[in-house]
C-alpha cells in the first residue's frame, strides 16, 4: 500500500499527474544543464521550417527554471487541474485531455500575436479559469489574506504573477490563458446548453480516445 508521497502522487487524476510530472522533470533537466530553453521555445519557423516539432510540445512543459514563481505556478495550476478533472471531468479523463488540447492549438495559432516563446503558463490558466465559472460562489481565501469569489480568481492569480515577475510580460501570458480558457468554458458550458444540437467535437472528445 502506497504511503506518504507516492500516496499523494497516486491520489492526482492521470491526465494533471502526468502534466505535473513532465513538467517537473523539464525544468530539472534545465536546471541540470541537460538541455537549454533555447531547445525547448515555440517559434513557427523553429518547429516546422526547421523540423523541431517536440518544440510544440516542450513550450507546454516549461514553467521557468526552480524559483518563487515557478512553485507559486505549479501549487495553482497541480490545484485546481487536480480540482477540475476530479469533479467536472471525472471519469471523463479523455475528454479533459481533448480539452487541453485544443486549448494548446489555440494558443499555439495566438502564440505569434503576443510573442510568448514558451505558453506553460497561459495553458495552465485554462482549467484555472474553467474551474472558476463552474464553481461562481465559491470563496478563495488568497493565503490567508483576503477572501474573494472563484470567477475572480483568475484575475487575482494575473496581477499576483505580475508581482511576482515585474513586467506586464507575464501578465499578459496569463491573460492570454484567461482568454482561451473563456473560449473553453463558452464552447462546453453555454454553447452546448443554449444552442440546438447539444455537445460537438468541440466539447466532447472523438471516440477514438
Amino acid at each position: 500500500m502506497p504511503v506518504g508521497i507516492e500516496a499523494w502522487v497516486t491520489q492526482i487524476p492521470p491526465v494533471t499527474r502526468a502534466w505535473l510530472a513532465l513538467s517537473i522533470l523539464t525544468s530539472l533537466a534545465v536546471q541540470c544543464q541537460l538541455v537549454t530553453p533555447l531547445q525547448l521555445y515555440f517559434s513557427f519557423k523553429a518547429a516546422f521550417t526547421n523540423m523541431q516539432p517536440w518544440r510544440a510540445l516542450t513550450t507546454f512543459l516549461y514553467f521557468g527554471s526552480i524559483s518563487l514563481d515557478f512553485v507559486f505556478h505549479m501549487f495553482f495550476f497541480m490545484r485546481y487541474s487536480r480540482m477540475l478533472e476530479e469533479s467536472s471531468f471525472a471519469n471523463r479523463k479523455a475528454d479533459y485531455f481533448w480539452m487541453l488540447f485544443l486549448s494548446s492549438l489555440m494558443l499555439l495559432a495566438l502564440s505569434p500575436l503576443v510573442n510568448l516563446p514558451f505558453l506553460s503558463s497561459p495553458l495552465a490558466f485554462v482549467p484555472i479559469y474553467l474551474w472558476s465559472r463552474r464553481h461562481p460562489s465559491t470563496p478563495i481565501s488568497l493565503f490567508g489574506l483576503v477572501t474573494i469569489t472563484a470567477p475572480y480568481l483568475p484575475l487575482a492569480l494575473v496581477g499576483l504573477a505580475w508581482m511576482l515577475n515585474g513586467t506586464w510580460r507575464a501578465a499578459a501570458g496569463d491573460l492570454l490563458g484567461c482568454a482561451v480558457g473563456h473560449v473553453a468554458w463558452f464552447v462546453r458550458d453555454v454553447w452546448t446548453r443554449e444552442m440546438v444540437g447539444g455537445p460537438t467535437f468541440l466539447s466532447e472528445a472523438p471516440e477514438v480516445l
